[in-house]
Formats: C-alpha cells, sequence, structure tokens
C-alpha cells in the first residue's frame, strides 16, 4: 500500500506542481501554462468513468486480475508517458506536449479509481481501511517530496527531461510491486458499489436522467478540450491569439451550468418519479446492471443530497465549488513565481515549499483540529475561509518586495536566526499561506463530510470533492492570461477578494443552519493537498 500510494502521488505532482516549474524554467508565457493545468481536471472529472472502470475487465491483462490489471496497463502507460515528456521539447512542439501531460493525466486519475476501489476490498481485520488509507497518504507524501523537492534539486543539477525520464523508471519500480499485490476475486455480477439494492427509476426514466448528464459533460468537456487545442497550436501569420479570459468569462458559467446545476436539478426530478427494484440481477441483463450501477454512483448520490437539503443543496454547492478557489485558482503558478519572477534557486524553494511548507501545513492541520475540538465545525470553517483568503496578502507584499513580511520578521527578531533576510521572507510567505490551507482544509473535509448522508456517505464524498476544485481550474487560464498583463501583485489581491466571496457564502450557509446527521468518511483527501 506505500508503493502504490507512492505511485498514485508520483504522477500528479509532476503533471500538476512539476510540470509548471519545468515550463516556467523555459520561460513559457503564464497563459500557456493556465491553459496546459486544465490537465488537473481529470481528478475532478473521474467519478464519471469510475463506474465503468469499477466493473470492465481488460481483455489481455485480465488474467492478472480486475484491479491488478488496470493498475499495471496505468503504471505501465505512465512510466512510457514520463519518458515521452522528457524526449519532447515544450518550446517546439508545445501541442504533442499537451496531448502526453493529458493522456498522462487521464491515466493517472484512473489509476486513483483503481486504488481506491482495491484498497477497499483489500482491507481486512489486520490491515484495516483505516490503516491502509493512512499508509496510502503516507506514500502520497512521499511522492510528493520526490517528484517535488527531489525533482527540483536534481534538476538543478542535470535537466528536466533527465528528472522525468528517471521518474518513469520510478514507476515501472510501482508496477513490480504491483504484480505481487493481492486481489479479491469476485462475479462481475455482484455489484460492488456501496449503494447497490436501492431503487433506481424505471428503465425509460434512468436512460433519459443518465444521457442528459452525459450531454452536460460530454459537452463541457469538448468545450474545454477544444479551447485548450485552439490556445495551444501555434498561430499562423496574421492570427490572433485566443483569450483565455474571453472564454471564461463567456463559457466559464455554462460550463458550472452543465457540470453541476443541471446534473443537481436532474438529481431533483428524479426524486419525483416511480422506482423500481434494481437489485435482482438474475432478471437483468450486463447492460441494464451496469446502467443502475451509472446511475447510482453518479446521480443517486446527488439526487439524496437535493432531497434531503432542498434548495439549500445550491447554496452548499456554491460553497463547496468557490471556498478554496483563492488558493487554487494560481496554485499552478506558484512554482514560476518562486523561481523565475522572485529568482529563488531550485534547492530554496524545494526546502522552503517543500520541506519546511509540509511542517507548516500540519501545523495548519492541527491548528483546524483543534478549533473544531474547541469552536465546532461552522466557526472552524469561517475562520478558514477568512485565513486562506487573507493569506494571499501574503504573496502580494512578496510580488511587492515584501516590505510587511520584512517588518514582521524585525519586529520578532526573526531577523537574528541567522537565515538570510531574502530567504526568511519566502518562509514566512509560505509559512503563513500553508498554516492556512491546512486550517481551511481540515475544516473544509469535515463540512463536506458533515454534508453527507451516512448510507451515502462514500459515493457522496467522492462526488462533492471532485467538484472543489472545478470552478478554481477553470479560472486558471484566464488568471494566466492576466498574470502576463498585470503582474502578480494584483492577481494575488485579486485572489484575495474572491476568496471574500466564500466567506460571504459560510456565513449564509451558518445562518441557514448547520446540516445535520455529521457522518465521519475515511478516504483520500482531495487532490490538491497532495501537493503539499
Amino acid at each position: 500500500m506505500l508503493v502504490l500510494g507512492f505511485g498514485s502521488g508520483l504522477p500528479f505532482v509532476l503533471l500538476i506542481g512539476t510540470l509548471n516549474a519545468w515550463l516556467g524554467e523555459l520561460k513559457v508565457s503564464l497563459a500557456t501554462i493556465g491553459v496546459l493545468s486544465w490537465i488537473g481536471l481529470a481528478y475532478a472529472f473521474k467519478f464519471l468513468w469510475s463506474p465503468l472502470v469499477d466493473r470492465a475487465q481488460l481483455p489481455l491483462l485480465s488474467r492478472l486480475g480486475r484491479r491488478r490489471s488496470w493498475l499495471v496497463l496505468c503504471q505501465g502507460a505512465l512510466a512510457v508517458l514520463l519518458w515521452m515528456l522528457a524526449a519532447t521539447d515544450p518550446l517546439t512542439a508545445m501541442g504533442t506536449f499537451a496531448a502526453i501531460a493529458v493522456v498522462a493525466a487521464f491515466l493517472s486519475a484512473t489509476q486513483d479509481v483503481v486504488m481506491d476501489a482495491w484498497r477497499i476490498e483489500i482491507a481486512d481485520e489486520a490491515a484495516t481501511v483505516e490503516l491502509l488509507s493512512a499508509v496510502y497518504q503516507l506514500g502520497n507524501r512521499l511522492a510528493a517530496l520526490s517528484g517535488g523537492a527531489l525533482a527540483l534539486v536534481l534538476a538543478a543539477r542535470l535537466s528536466w527531461p533527465t528528472v522525468y525520464f528517471g521518474m518513469g523508471f520510478a514507476m515501472l519500480g510501482v508496477l513490480a510491486m504491483t504484480l505481487f499485490t493481492p486481489e479479491i476475486k469476485r462475479d462481475l455480477e455482484d455489484e460492488r458499489s456501496p449503494l447497490a439494492g436501492h431503487a433506481v427509476p424505471r428503465p425509460r426514466e434512468r436512460a433519459i436522467a443518465l444521457g442528459i448528464v452525459a450531454v452536460c459533460w460530454g459537452w463541457a468537456i469538448v468545450t474545454l478540450g477544444s479551447f485548450m487545442v485552439a490556445a495551444l497550436r501555434p498561430l499562423a501569420p496574421g492570427d490572433t491569439a485566443v483569450s483565455a479570459g474571453v472564454f471564461t468569462q463567456t463559457m466559464g458559467p455554462w460550463i458550472i451550468i452543465a457540470t453541476v446545476i443541471l446534473p443537481a436539478l436532474i438529481a431533483g426530478w428524479t426524486n419525483r418519479l416511480p422506482h423500481i427494484d434494481g437489485g435482482d440481477q438474475q432478471r437483468q441483463g450486463a447492460l441494464q446492471t451496469t446502467a443502475n450501477h451509472c446511475y447510482r454512483a453518479l446521480i443517486l448520490p446527488l439526487a439524496e443530497i437535493v432531497q434531503r437539503l432542498r434548495w439549500g443543496a445550491f447554496l452548499v454547492l456554491a460553497l463547496i465549488l468557490l471556498y478554496r478557489i483563492s488558493d487554487s485558482i494560481w496554485a499552478p503558478f506558484a512554482f514560476p513565481f518562486y523561481l523565475e519572477y522572485l529568482q529563488y534557486t531550485n534547492d530554496e524553494v524545494a526546502f522552503a515549499s517543500k520541506l519546511f511548507g509540509v511542517i507548516m501545513t500540519i501545523v495548519g492541520v492541527g491548528i483546524g483540529g483543534l478549533m473544531l475540538a474547541t469552536l465546532g465545525r461552522m466557526p472552524t470553517l469561517l475562520a478558514g475561509g477568512i485565513v486562506a483568503a487573507a493569506s494571499n496578502l501574503l504573496y502580494a507584499d512578496l510580488a511587492m518586495g515584501g516590505m510587511w513580511i520584512d517588518g514582521f520578521a524585525r519586529a520578532l527578531m526573526l531577523d537574528q536566526t541567522g537565515v538570510h533576510l531574502r530567504m526568511l521572507r519566502l518562509m514566512l510567505a509560505i509559512s503563513g499561506e500553508n498554516i492556512a490551507g491546512g486550517l481551511a482544509g481540515t475544516a473544509f473535509v469535515a463540512y463536506i463530510s458533515s454534508i453527507t448522508s451516512r448510507e451515502y456517505s462514500a459515493v457522496q464524498y467522492a462526488l462533492l470533492s471532485s467538484m472543489t476544485f472545478l470552478v478554481g481550474a477553470l479560472g486558471r487560464a484566464a488568471i494566466g492570461e492576466a498574470l502576463d498583463r498585470v503582474g502578480y501583485a494584483q492577481i494575488f489581491l485579486f485572489t484575495t477578494v474572491l476568496g471574500g466571496v466564500a466567506v460571504v457564502l459560510v456565513l449564509i450557509e451558518w445562518w441557514r443552519g448547520a446540516p445535520k446527521a455529521p457522518a465521519i468518511v475515511l478516504g483520500p483527501e482531495e487532490p490538491a493537498a497532495r501537493l503539499t
């Protein structure tokens, strides 16, 4: 489990975080980095194909076992794709480079789906799911250090292609371990969904609901993919580059409507329909069984939330979409900001961000846990939203020279510790942001857990946590374009204001009334947390 957790975290950090340090070193425009960061949406969208991956058997590799065969396919392909990234020059073949990264992100997200299912299936009285989940997260942290801090240090002494080439061999090592993992043999007709047996609408209405949701998500993915292709392809003489800002303003709201609002309305509609028993699989074919499985995985969890919270569900969804926006929307530009704009070295950033920063995140998590135990969920959620938004002011000050941070350091005599003031400035900014992120993340996980029903906890948590960074990811291309135009300081002030919107939503939700019947959810944390 430790090795598999490492194999899950390594491609994530290499594709979502470290890749931007490589592109920044090559002076790739921030607008291009912002568009390329959309590959991270694969992790937010993975619940869409998880029902199919859960049930499908690979024809040539099936003798390895259903879970193991998928893992071997994903890990082997990821190793090859990392080698392909290493062999591709982003400056001369950005389209090819982006296509490889998109496929790698899709396979990495698919690997996570399989690992989540395997971890639950393989757990027993000795190796409980809680223990396996803890070891899995430890593996993720080791991957974050290897793909983050170690990669930065190695790149300063070797080259980025060499680093990615070596990481491909690390994925082969994970594949070797996968070949020895145990596999639980199950009949395909044994529906493993935690919602198996729940009633479903009649086939016609179920097909309409699934069809509308599929069309909405399909349109959103095609729209995003088409813009990525248009934005990353070389311009012909006389052509004008497409604007990420214009795309975000015109199409962004429609994408949110298609992927969140309409599915929620469809889920509410299905609540009013007659339902039939979907558990008797002896009378159903494979297609009907798979359709029931997809309905229970994609629509039923949202339908239960809409039925329970009614119109309050839309406030909850808005809060989930916007709570972490102040940091998620600029996350891909952190390495270019440290390395290219502020001119820190790879070693300095590796220490401050990936080593010292991890400690500060743990401190933030501890503070969040203490506040949850003493003040309660909603006060902690409010405090987390405030400090997460305010932490962007530290980076705004850092971008403008760090006058206020330097004053703080001198007031506490931190400049007498022997650490150079310039390095101290970076460490203080990262400390503030990571403590705030740890606090906000802890409060947010507790809030999402409180929204979920105990009966639907696992699937609802996966669905809601997937939505967490959707809006932030959509806005990254526009933020990258704006960074090229107005600079970092103004953008950090803007993201502070965006964080204020989330604070207002927390206040409204607090006034509406805290959700009842909190559920304890044990599972993987939200994707962005793995970057630390």
